[in-house]
């Protein structure tokens, strides 16, 4: 199998039609997603078929046990934190093919420790936003549709990308 264009990895995720979108997204585009355990929610078969999830089956998806196992077996060249806290606009990078898109659960976002995970090993440009107005009442994006401006943005890049 070709190596992904891009990895969307979601760490413990909590709403499963946002994963289900997601897991959508990353079909169409031929990505790979990465769920980082513990997950708010079941992916049985049972459970999947209930949420009407027909194309789970063909979905690059790959999950792991927590982050350090991510880590361990992606080992991934470049990751970009994906943060309302962050200074730097999504815009600003320049995509490549196989890069890994981090986006946290929806209730809180990712945690510190994370951040200075991504920090101490790709450096502070690493973190990026989304831009959005300042008005407090649109505290952030629903993950989903994070995801997919995100993942469109890095494709419109990308040698090789459609």
């Amino acid at each position: 199998m070709d190596p992904p264009l891009l990895n969307l990895v979601l760490y413990t995720p909590q709403i499963p039609n946002n994963t289900g979108n997601i897991g959508r997204t990353a079909l169409a585009i031929n990505a790979r997603l990465h769920l980082i355990h513990p997950l708010g929610f079941s992916l049985s078969d049972k459970a999947c078929r209930r949420a009407g999830l027909d194309y789970w089956s063909h979905l690059d998806v790959v999950e792991h046990a927590d982050w350090t196992s991510y880590l361990a077996s992606e080992d991934p060249k470049r990751i970009w934190l994906f943060s309302t806290k962050a200074g730097r606009s999504f815009r600003e990078p320049t995509w490549q093919r196989g890069d890994h898109l981090l986006f946290g659960p929806e209730d809180r976002g990712l945690p510190p420790e994370l951040h200075e995970a991504v920090v101490a090993r790709q450096g502070a440009d690493a973190r990026v936003r989304i831009p959005m107005t300042d008005r407090p009442e649109a505290r952030s994006l629903n993950l989903a549709t994070a995801v997919a401006i995100a993942a469109y943005e890095a494709l419109r890049e990308i040698d090789g990308g459609f």
